[in-house]
Parts: structure tokens; sequence; C-alpha cells
């Protein structure tokens, strides 16, 4: 099976559309159908990372083609990355964190820089240096 079948198998075995996946992996739809072609670009690691996680498929298998597409319910559990549980007791600060998680990728920059933005004319304190580039 090609990497371009695997792309659409795994799509269709989630029940969504490729706008659907273009949207929830923040790509157009039409990147969807280049990936899915049969000469199609192949996705980089970021998008194919994000359409393993938002079809609940194996990374490797989606890849690679080795291993088991569908994740099994221990795998599915111990594969909840730290950064991923909702460890949050302050409710405005879980509508934030559930609102970026919800974004598109290429708004997540530009949110977290609005957010920045605003923290500092608040406390009036300057952000670092470092977390003003990236780092």
């Amino acid at each position: 099976m090609t990497p371009q079948q695997r792309i659409r198998l795994a799509r269709r075995h989630a029940g969504l559309s490729q706008a659907a996946l273009g949207s929830k992996v923040g790509v157009q739809r039409s990147a969807v159908g280049h990936w899915e072609a049969t000469r199609g670009k192949f996705p980089s690691v970021a998008h194919l990372r994000e359409i393993a996680l938002v079809t609940g498929v194996q990374f490797e298998w989606l890849a690679t083609g080795r291993g088991n597409m569908s994740l099994s319910a221990d795998t599915a559990l111990d594969s909840v990355a730290a950064a991923d549980a909702m460890l949050v007791e302050d409710p405005l600060e879980l509508r934030l964190l559930t609102a970026f998680r919800a974004a598109p990728t290429r708004s997540k920059a530009p949110l977290v820089e609005v957010v920045e933005q605003l923290a500092e004319l608040r406390t009036g304190r300057p952000r670092t240096a470092a977390k003003a580039a990236g780092a």
C-alpha cells in the first residue's frame, strides 16, 4: 500500500472528508487531495503527525506501512502526551487551552503572540528575547 493510499484509508476510517481533514490539520482541502493523489506530494512530518492524531491511526503505520493501522486500547491510553493531558483546574485557562488546541496549526503561533502581547500590556513586564524569538 502506498503512502497516499494509507492517508486516504486513515481519513475514510475516521469518517472525514478531505475538507474536514484539511481543516483539522490546518491545510486546504487541495493539500489533502495532493497527499492522496497517485503521484501526489508527501506531507511534512508535522502534518503526518497531525493526520495520525486526527484519524486515530498509528504514526509508524501511516508513515511507513509497518505495524498496525489502528491503535490498540492500551496504546491509545499510553500515547496521550503529557502536553495533551488536561491538567488544568482554572476554567478560563481550560477555555484558552481548548481553543488553542482546536485552532488550525497555521493559526497557533499568531494566537500565542496575541496572548503574550495582551499579557505584556496587562502586567507591564516585557517578554524576554528568548520567548519573543520562539525559543
